[in-house]
């Protein structure tokens, strides 16, 4: 539970519980159930129960930094991982996806301009209708058009306050990346 409280879950703990089964099934013989407890003071309840959006997310990360170092799974993708976070705690779990990639490659989706700050390579998607379908484009930005794709992203309409902060955020983004070359912040 250390990768969990690493990621704004302070005094997370769990148990696994389980029983045998009244009958044996497709899934098996024992009834499993993960109990958490997520908040200090409140006792061990099923995660399906218990947990918000946010805490679901940030205990799937937990979970999969853990099993990435003993699993190689080539690739990873997160979506919504970044569900009910923001701030500080979306560098940190910028910095963990950062340390799942060491072991494959990490493909995140996330409107966070800290989460997406922290990444090697950002690619950017757009949807636009053509000949009345939705149709999505991906491209990958970098030097300054990355500094707009986060300023745009953190409002408002990209701003130079919102470049600046860009900026910083790439610059610590960068640095927090393992094998990062200083000065080179995208």
């Amino acid at each position: 539970m250390r990768a969990i409280s690493a990621h704004r879950v302070p005094g997370a703990r769990s148990a696994v519980q389980i029983t045998p089964s009244e009958t044996v099934t497709q899934a098996g013989a024992d009834d499993v159930v993960f109990l958490v407890q997520l908040n200090v003071g409140l006792g061990a309840h099923p995660l399906a129960q218990v947990a918000s959006g946010g805490e679901l997310s940030r205990l799937m990360l937990a979970l999969k930094v853990v099993l990435a170092q003993h699993d190689r799974v080539p690739t990873l993708v997160f979506d919504e991982v970044d569900q009910g976070i923001g701030g500080e705690v979306a560098v940190q779990v910028g910095e963990a996806l950062g340390r799942v990639a060491l072991a494959g490659q990490g493909l995140v989706i996330t409107h966070l301009p800290q989460m997406a700050a922290g990444a090697a390579h950002h690619l950017v998607v757009t949807k636009e209708p053509r000949g009345g379908v939705a149709t999505a484009d991906v491209r990958a930005v970098t030097g300054e058009e990355r500094v707009g794709e986060i300023a745009r992203v953190l409002g408002p309409a990209g701003g130079p306050a919102a470049r600046g902060t860009a900026r910083g955020l790439l610059k610590r983004g960068s640095e927090a990346r393992p094998g990062h070359k200083r000065g080179h912040p995208t």
